[in-house]
């Protein structure tokens, strides 16, 4: 395993890490106080909720193994190098263990607080019982061989997976309702802080290391903070809809983009695609 060659750029790494762990979790609280002081969790969307939950518990599987586990991170040099270093830091597995537990309370205010008809959908449920049956089948499909790094990787997929389709009951409840009452929209600074800051931790680690490996061996942390930050970015200047275009790793971008946000997209455009369609 690599090490680092720079004390200045480690440090740097590490601050930006937890300043990214800080901004995403304080986000989580803003939405808990709120449905405390009102004591009524109407226009928060469940389905969002229970998304969420499946989307964060994922991506603590994919950390806390990584982190942890010799024989998966033996695997993962023996596919990137030895000279590589891992692309989990301790602020992710910080982050994604606190995000399930705080998603958790969100879940349990539910159950105790005023709700009016609300209730989570068939097809929310569905989905989760159809990514978990997913889930269990690749982990018996792992088995076998000791798989486990492509399945902690299928984990960090349907992580992203998630996060592109949790936003959509709430955006439409918010719609539906032509108001934000009940939820928590304070939190967009600190989830564009959060995204900047974990885009700049993996830029760090790839200059130090003279390597980008981590940002295709961490393909969903990536492309997460890019859409992220693009959209929230976005928002802070007043755009409210959006067309995207992007080329080859772009084009994953903006498709992440129209799927997290779908009432402010457009329209998408992977420019590379068109490319080889105008060659053929």
């Amino acid at each position: 395993m690599a090490s680092w060659n720079s004390i200045p750029l480690e440090i740097s790494y590490e601050i930006a890490g937890w300043i990214a762990f800080a901004s995403w979790s304080i986000s989580f609280y803003l939405q808990v106080i709120l449905n405390f002081r009102r004591k009524c969790v109407v226009g928060l969307s469940f389905d969002f909720v229970v998304l969420n939950l499946t989307k964060h518990s994922s991506y603590m599987i994919y950390n806390v193994c990584l982190y942890f586990s010799p024989v998966i991170q033996k695997q993962y040099f023996d596919t990137y190098g030895d000279k590589e270093m891992i692309p989990v830091a301790a602020n992710d597995v910080a982050f994604s263990i606190h995000a399930v537990v705080m998603t958790a309370l969100l879940l349990f205010q539910i159950f105790i607080y005023e709700r009016g008809s609300q209730k989570v959908s068939r097809l929310a449920a569905a989905i989760v019982i159809v990514v978990w049956t997913f889930a269990a089948i690749c982990f018996f499909i792992a088995l076998p061989t000791q798989s486990w790094l492509w399945l902690i990787s299928l984990f960090n997929s349907i992580q992203v997976f998630m996060t592109c389709v949790k936003y959509i009951p709430q955006a439409k409840m918010n719609f539906t309702r032509k108001s934000t009452d009940g939820w928590s929209i304070e939190n967009t600074l600190l989830d564009f802080t959060g995204g900047v800051t974990n885009y700049m931790q993996m830029v760090i680690q790839s200059i130090d290391q003279n390597s980008w490996v981590n940002f295709y061996g961490n393909i969903g942390k990536t492309l997460l903070s890019l859409a992220e930050c693009m959209a929230k970015l976005m928002e802070k200047i007043g755009i409210e809809k959006f067309s995207v275009v992007g080329r080859s790793y772009g084009g994953f971008v903006a498709y992440h983009m129209t799927q997290m946000w779908p009432e402010k997209s457009r329209e998408s455009c992977d420019c590379k695609l068109r490319d080889q369609h105008k060659k053929v």
